[in-house]
């Protein structure tokens, strides 16, 4: 369980990534406060996360996540899908905070998506799912292919190779939304072009009450996706685009 002065981070945390006074409910606190507890029970079996210290899951984690919240609050997303969502992030917070979103969750490996699945049940969260597969797979998959209205991924791969990973989810006019650390991007106006992207707005900022540098890049789908895309399962990340 929290201790009141996280709980009191938590709450000044989501008031300054949503710019709304008074924007995390008592009833969301508390299923934050529990996703917390069943994160560090699950860490003790099996490695979710290196970040253990309740302050620091506050701000790398909790606050990290809920910066999505101005991207899918302006392309007015009804549907997000999380890909590599590994242990929730950022598609549980986000559903925290937005209820109304129907939420996908996908990772690679099956114990995660258990861990996922216990979180979904224990915060008695409704309309979202986790999903065990591959981007690549899922992102061929008619049930998933060009469905949501956002999609998001956080610090999984190189640019050229998460777009790769993202853009078939994502719907025609539609938002992408890579959540990156502070580190340089390598050129990725090949897989921009080819994957039918174009940059809404590339903004770096530092987590509240933090020296923490993040960089969000967001970018809209401008027309439907070549059928040759995404490549096989490893393609992508052997020959990025």
């Amino acid at each position: 369980m929290m201790s009141p002065d996280t709980k009191e981070l938590l709450r000044r945390a989501a008031d300054s990534v949503t710019g709304i006074k008074g924007a995390l409910t008592r009833g969301q606190a508390e299923k934050f406060d529990r996703y917390g507890d069943i994160l560090l029970r699950w860490n003790s079996v099996m490695n979710l996360t290196a970040v253990t210290d309740e302050r620091e899951i506050v701000i790398k984690h909790y606050a990290d996540s809920l910066t999505a919240l101005k991207y899918t609050d302006r392309c007015g997303a009804r549907n997000f899908a999380d890909i590599g969502t590994g242990a929730g992030f950022p598609g549980i917070p986000v559903k925290i905070m937005r209820p109304e979103l129907d939420v996908l969750l996908i990772d690679s490996l099956g114990k995660r998506v258990n861990f996922l699945n216990e979180v979904i049940s224990e915060l008695g969260l409704k309309g979202i799912r986790a999903v065990h597969a591959r981007a690549e797979d899922a992102g061929r998959d008619t049930a998933f292919r060009e469905r949501f209205d956002c999609a998001a991924a956080r610090a999984v791969a190189p640019m050229n190779i998460l777009l790769e990973y993202c853009m078939p989810f994502v719907r025609k006019n539609g938002t992408f939304i890579a959540m990156k650390g502070s580190s340089e991007e390598t050129d990725f106006s090949n897989a921009l072009a080819e994957l039918k992207g174009k940059i809404l707005s590339d903004d770096t900022f530092t987590l509240p009450e933090s020296d923490y540098t993040r960089r969000i890049i967001c970018i809209s789908k401008t027309d439907f996706l070549s059928t040759r895309y995404p490549r096989q399962a490893g393609i992508p990340k052997k020959k990025p685009l």
